[in-house]
């Protein structure tokens, strides 16, 4: 493909402002009536994303939109102990983006003059582009929740979410259903009707220290990159909807390329040879991260292109850990 030397950024005016959307409206739910035990919430994590840029929603309006990549080997775990009244806290007392989740679910579910003791386990690697942040929060919402007996649905998870952190991934409809989300606005704008293909994911870290994930503005599209991706989700479509992984890494890859124009990470020339040279389906990034991974389909032929990837990542002194996104599939560790 031929890039055009001068293709005009898109007009901000063409997309709406952004801005935190409301939070759930108050449940029926009379703090009297709430039982007094201790709530968990489990969140897995996401190795970024399938596809990230923007689309258009059912307004015709151009939205920053995702989706997100489930990942099992990393999660994070919830317990919430609530209190008719006294402080909300939260350990480790740096999980500031929990904290305000729990608070708003509280005040959601009618709780307003509640507090309690949040405590967070997790594995996820900080900085990378994994959801470090998203899963502490959507972890947090599901313990409240499940302390307070309540049984909330992704879409109010979601809003909860976006109003906690500014942006979130669609972990809270993964692994079971994929979507394409305005992660600044969190709702869906595309219900892909079921989930992701399986894949095989082998995964890096393409720098050492990671980002400031939350910090990154949206990216800077040209109008041409803009109307790539209606494509790219079309394709996508056709892969969830014959559960075929081969068109996934296409798009991928593709969205991958785009990512590289104006958020460059290291290594991904290295990591497409690899790919071509190994059988891979494709290449992905988190976009506002460090992470990327190879795509391989499952079968036969799996263990042996996964460990020639490795080998090969491994003479570019890149650790790598290997994943299946299906759940049926056993995990495997770094």
């Amino acid at each position: 493909m031929t890039m055009q030397a001068a293709a005009p950024t898109l007009d901000p005016r063409a997309a709406p402002p952004e801005r935190a959307p409301a939070a759930p409206a108050p449940a029926l739910f009379p703090p009297s009536a709430a039982p007094a035990r201790t709530g968990t919430g489990e969140v897995c994590a996401h190795h970024g994303e399938i596809v990230q840029g923007l689309f258009y929603s059912a307004e015709g309006v151009l939205e920053h939109g995702l989706v997100t990549l489930p990942c099992p080997l990393f999660r994070t775990r919830a317990r919430f102990r609530p209190l008719p009244s006294g402080p909300l806290t939260v350990e480790p007392g740096d999980r500031t983006r929990a904290r305000t989740a729990a608070r708003l679910t509280l005040d959601a579910l009618g709780c307003t003059g509640w507090g309690g003791a949040l405590r967070l386990e997790s594995n996820v690697p900080l900085r990378w582009g994994c959801g470090s942040s998203t899963t502490d929060v959507l972890a947090a919402i599901r313990a409240v929740a499940d302390a307070l007996g309540a049984a909330p649905g992704p879409g109010w998870v979601a809003r909860l979410a976006v109003a906690s952190e500014t942006a979130s991934d669609s972990l809270m409809y993964a692994p079971d259903h994929a979507v394409l989300f305005a992660q600044r606005r969190g709702s869906v704008l595309a219900d892909l009707g079921g989930p992701l293909p399986p894949v095989q994911v082998v995964g890096v870290n393409t720098e050492g220290g990671g980002v400031e994930t939350l910090a990154l503005p949206p990216m800077p599209y040209t109008t041409w990159e803009a109307e790539a991706f209606g494509p790219m989700l079309g394709l996508l479509r056709r892969a969830v909807e014959r559960q075929d992984p081969a068109p996934l890494g296409r798009v991928a890859t593709a969205s991958t390329l785009l990512t590289q124009r104006h958020r460059p990470k290291r290594f991904i020339p290295q990591l497409l040879g690899i790919a071509r040279s190994t059988g891979a389906l494709g290449v992905q990034v988190a976009h506002s991260g460090t992470v990327a991974g190879l795509l391989f389909e499952p079968g036969p032929r799996a263990a042996g292109r996964v460990g020639r990837a490795r080998a090969a990542l491994a003479r570019l002194g890149l650790e790598s850990w290997h994943f299946s996104t299906h759940p049926a599939q056993p995990e495997l560790v770094p």
